[in-house]
């Protein structure tokens, strides 16, 4: 059903489906977001993600560095860093951007016998860096499951998402945890 709103001197034709995919063109075919004329401003991202195992003994050995791959979470941490910082390498339609900061938290939970990363990933541009965020926490994530693999080969990597996202002409908004 449409629904027509006359506002000032436009007319806005709000449809079922108010979003449209902006990565297409208006035949369908994949296209890089023009961002030339957006003013640049900061942005954050923050996005988080686990991996489970199904092997208590791969935590016990990777909080004791006793992995014998080494430092699990330092190279994931090294390994996340390096992914935020080559998003657009990986990501066909994401824009190179200019990363100010990036922050790479691990959290080893031996109760419920996982590891959640979370990473968050700031700028000063043009387009947000929520995929850079969610490139690192993937790339994290997989970095524990190559280091680990040895000693448990059932983990299982879930929940990558965003979780907050601040800057830009949509806004901020945020995940209630």
């Amino acid at each position: 059903m449409n629904k027509r709103y006359f506002t000032q001197t436009k007319i806005i034709l709000e449809t079922e489906n108010k979003k449209k995919l902006t990565h297409l063109t208006s035949t369908g075919e994949a296209q890089m977001v023009d961002i030339h004329k957006k003013q640049p401003t900061h942005r954050t991202a923050l996005a988080t993600g686990e991996i489970q195992f199904s092997n208590p003994d791969a935590i016990n050995l990777i909080k004791t560095n006793g992995n014998k791959k080494g430092d699990v979470i330092s190279v994931s941490r090294i390994a996340s860093i390096m992914a935020v910082k080559r998003t657009s390498e990986l990501i066909p339609l994401c824009h190179p951007l200019s990363i100010t900061k990036i922050n790479v938290d691990f959290n080893v939970d031996e109760r419920l016998n996982k590891i959640g990363i979370e990473v968050k990933v700031e700028c000063d541009g043009k387009t947000g860096v929520e995929m850079e965020a969610m490139t690192g926490a993937s790339v994290g994530l997989l970095t524990v499951y190559d280091m680990c693999k040895a000693v448990d080969k059932l983990m299982v990597i879930d929940a990558v998402r965003v979780l907050e996202k601040k800057g830009g002409k949509s806004g901020d908004w945020k995940v209630d945890r």
